[in-house]
């Protein structure tokens, strides 16, 4: 099963209001489940193998680089629990430094910045579920 697959499968689940599908293919599991959030709905947590780079774009507002997440995973911000984070707001990282993991079905995806410049936000929280394409920091170019 690929990605379209899913996200078709999402979609479906989305419109006919289905919480929960679980899809077994050979040896692979599939489970998506939605919830609801408060004013807004959760997005469908996926979680896929993908050696894609993380898809930098210009903020509207500002000088800014938006490192979005290349997969659905979770979001580490070091190395282990008891590391101190890749970076840290106001940090200057380089293009190819590490600046977080991504963990999806159980493999470790190593994320690097595709450009240069300074921390100014974190915008996912450790631990957490992130999309794909979800902004995970915003660097200003210096």
């Amino acid at each position: 099963m690929n990605y379209e697959n899913i996200r078709e499968i999402a979609a479906i689940m989305k419109e006919s209001g289905l919480s929960l599908v679980e899809i077994t293919e050979g040896e692979t599991i599939i489970h998506l489940e939605r919830q609801p959030v408060a004013a807004a709905e959760k997005p469908i947590a996926v979680s896929l193998p993908s050696q894609a780079e993380p898809v930098l774009v210009p903020a509207a507002a500002g000088n800014y680089e938006e490192i979005k997440s290349p997969m659905v995973g979770l979001f580490y911000q070091a190395p282990s629990p008891e590391a101190e984070p890749f970076v840290k707001v106001g940090d200057y990282v380089n293009m190819g430094d590490v600046v977080c993991i991504i963990e999806a079905m159980k493999l470790l995806n190593e994320i690097t910045a595709e450009t240069s410049g300074r921390v100014v936000e974190i915008c996912a929280e450790n631990a957490q579920v992130v999309e794909y394409g979800q902004v995970l920091f915003k660097l200003a170019k210096e």
